[in-house]
């Protein structure tokens, strides 16, 4: 029972968790037999009794445990203390190292700078010659456009001039043949004219004018 050796003397147990034997005799408490419409408890006189002296010797082990506790954490914060010491002697040495080598990092840091407006010195250089090249690319592909546009101009001009003399040479030649036509047509009408104006009309027929073919 927590603690209790069989012949009903409580006995102190090291490492004794006080609250957890706080809570058994609540436990004990609560679990004791209620009379009714009295609101009042019958609990073990004799039980509750073993639970408290159970408590009260190992009150003493509890604070000896609590003082050993205490010491082992003055010796820890002793500990770290010397721990901490060491570490910030390492920081001072580490310190006075870095700034015995601030003129190296100095240096360091000069050269990455200077490195640095190399790289962007370059960069912008190079941005320039392409933008250079792109816009002398695209004065050239302009200048080819206008050649081949121009080139274009020309050819439909020569094909219209061409177009226009050779439908100039049609409707001439058809003009030709008309005026031929207008002229076998009237000389045709002056024939017939003759004819009927003659005597008896019986003179031989005459034959149609010959219309030249369409060249």
């Amino acid at each position: 029972m927590n603690g209790i050796p069989p012949n009903g003397n409580p006995a102190p147990t090291p490492g004794v968790d006080i609250q957890q034997e706080l809570n058994h005799i609540e436990e004990i408490i609560l679990s004791s037999l209620r009379i009714p419409l009295t609101g009042r408890t019958l609990i073990d006189e004799d039980k509750l009794l073993e639970q408290l002296d159970f408590v009260r010797l190992s009150l003493p082990t509890v604070f000896q445990e609590a003082l050993e506790i205490l010491a082992q954490k003055n010796e820890i914060l002793l500990e770290a203390e010397e721990y901490g010491q060491q570490v910030v002697d390492v920081a001072q040495a580490k310190r006075a190292q870095i700034l015995a080598e601030s003129d190296i990092v100095r240096q360091a840091q000069r050269e990455a700078d200077q490195l640095r407006r190399q790289v962007q010195q370059d960069c912008e250089a190079m941005m320039e010659e392409t933008l250079a090249e792109i816009d002398r690319k695209r004065r050239a592909c302009q200048q080819e456009l206008e050649e081949m546009r121009q080139t274009a101009i020309s050819q439909a001009e020569e094909i219209e001039d061409g177009a226009d003399k050779y439908a100039d040479n049609v409707l001439g030649n058809i003009e030709q043949d008309i005026q031929e036509m207008l002229k076998i047509i009237t000389n045709g009408r002056k024939q017939l004219h003759s004819g009927s104006a003659s005597k008896g009309g019986d003179n031989p027929q005459q034959r149609p004018p010959h219309i030249p073919k369409k060249r």
